[in-house]
């Protein structure tokens, strides 16, 4: 079963010790959205999905769960 982009997010996140405030300002998006997207009650756009991609160093079919 493949994990879920809210999750791949949350713990690339913490594996990588990060808050959701440095995150945010990292990609430049808001606190709140870090939130929603861990929280799987919103799902970022292209623009955002490349931006963690390249932040995280995986590829976007790693951050939506296509990938191992």
């Amino acid at each position: 079963m493949s994990t879920s982009f809210a999750e791949n997010l949350k713990n690339l996140r913490m594996e990588n010790g990060i808050g959701q405030v440095e995150l945010a300002k990292q990609i430049n998006v808001s606190k709140g959205i870090i939130s929603l997207w861990e929280n799987g009650l919103r799902e970022p756009g292209m623009y955002s999905l490349i931006a963690l991609a390249d932040y995280f160093g995986v590829s976007i079919d790693y951050l939506v769960g296509r990938e191992k």
